[in-house]
């Protein structure tokens, strides 16, 4: 018997080397903000090395005028001061369901792509890049039910989808996977008439 599966929401977003700037500050604020406590809400924020000393003062502006506390990794606390929380393995695990953000720093695609693999929970994740190969690839690589570039986390939801009322959000690989409509909790049945019909 088919199960849907849903159990935590923990959505990342990815701001790579080449995101255009203004598009991933709208698009990280956006993912974390709008609501906290849906189940794709963004948990924790990747940025690309090359890119973060650009991309992180701005938006922990954003955040901490919104009362998100900011919780990091020892790159991103260098970068953005004493007042941002160390972040523990557990906060890469963690859905908050609150203003809280974990924030980490990464070389690159690659240690991104580890990153939610190893802490994600296959429902929700983005990338903000204006590459199309890096693009293609975090699409292939990131196994989760819903995989965005250059859109919020937040259009995982099956209104958004167009399906509908939303029952649920599955995030398992067999029968409905991501936003389910009334429609994914059915199946299909094939009916033929026929006229004599043979197959040769």
């Amino acid at each position: 018997m088919p199960v849907i599966k849903h159990l935590d929401g923990i959505c990342h977003v990815y701001i790579d080397v080449a995101a255009d700037l203004d598009k991933a500050i709208r698009v990280a604020d956006n993912a974390k903000t709008q609501r906290y406590a849906p189940c794709n809400t963004m948990e924790t924020l990747l940025v690309h090395a090359g890119i973060a000393e650009r991309a992180l003062p701005p938006l922990a502006t954003i955040y901490r005028e919104k009362g998100v506390e900011l919780r990091g990794d020892a790159a991103t606390r260098a970068l953005l001061g004493a007042d941002v929380l160390e972040a523990t393995e557990e906060d890469w695990r963690t859905e908050y369901n609150a203003p809280i953000l974990s924030i980490r720093i990464v070389d690159g695609l690659d240690a991104a792509i580890e990153h939610i693999n190893t802490y994600g929970s296959q429902h929700t994740d983005a990338i903000i890049t204006e590459n199309f190969s890096d693009a293609r690839r975090f699409l292939a690589e990131v196994d989760s039910a819903s995989v965005m570039v250059n859109a919020s986390t937040r259009f995982a939801d099956g209104f958004e989808y167009g399906l509908g009322a939303e029952i649920g959000i599955s995030t398992d690989k067999l029968h409905a996977r991501g936003p389910v409509g009334l429609e994914g909790l059915t199946s299909e049945k094939y009916v033929v008439f026929g006229d004599g019909h043979v197959r040769t």
